[in-house]
């Protein structure tokens, strides 16, 4: 099934690799320096695959601190945030991370990446959002209870790597900046060993989401004051 058609996605789900070395199939990225790692997501969505090196991502302290990179600037900027409010001191000890920084952080659509992802991040408007999730929860991928989180947007991915399941994040207003996302997306993150199953179980779900709109849909029809 092709995920972007089957839910209406404005842009592909993108595979996203956390690698010791550079993978086959896909170049290093080129062109400016981006202000933060979750900017490549955006080159990515719009159908790119490159790799980056983790130098890459030295341009935001948060975004490399989520990546397992902790960089001299990090205690400044995390102050910053702190003073205006943006965080609170009890938050910062809670933001995901990886374990150990990669040598490479790659990137390309899902349904071509050539090399194996540790996660597939999706951008959805929620009811997307809903059927994947749903997707992810009959194969296994998700908890009835998922964790979600606001800022920073790019924890997501550890988030998603740490847990083993499906995560969401509603989107930092830097990720929003940086990557374009609209104010109606989300994100849903889904462990890449996973993904295979959860685009398995997704045409199920979307066929069972379309019965349930034609008998809802009949059900208010029957009550002329919600019509």
């Amino acid at each position: 099934m092709k995920v972007q058609e089957a839910l209406g996605l404005a842009h592909p789900p993108i595979a996203v690799g956390f690698l010791d070395r550079p993978p086959g199939g896909v170049g290093r990225r080129t062109g400016p320096a981006a202000p933060a790692g979750c900017a490549f997501w955006r080159e990515a969505l719009a159908g790119k695959a490159f790799y980056t090196e983790m130098a890459d991502h030295a341009n935001c302290a948060v975004g490399a601190y989520t990546h397992g990179a902790a960089l001299p600037e990090l205690q400044s900027t995390v102050e910053f945030m702190i003073g205006s409010g943006y965080l609170r001191p009890e938050e910062v000890g809670g933001i995901p991370a990886l374990s150990a920084a990669p040598r490479y952080v790659a990137y390309a659509p899902a349904d071509a990446a050539p090399f194996p992802p540790d996660v597939v991040l999706v951008a959805a408007a929620p009811a997307a959002a809903m059927l994947l999730y749903e997707a992810s929860l009959r194969a296994g991928a998700a908890e009835p209870l998922t964790p979600a989180l606001g800022r920073p947007g790019c924890a997501v991915l550890p988030l998603a790597v740490k847990t083993g399941l499906a995560a969401l994040s509603f989107g930092c207003r830097g990720n929003r900046t940086f990557t374009g996302l609209p104010d109606g997306e989300l994100y849903l993150a889904i462990p890449g060993a996973r993904w295979p199953a959860v685009v398995r179980c997704l045409a199920e779900i979307v066929n069972a989401d379309n019965t349930m709109r034609e008998y809802y849909q009949d059900r208010q029809e029957q009550f002329p004051v919600l019509a």
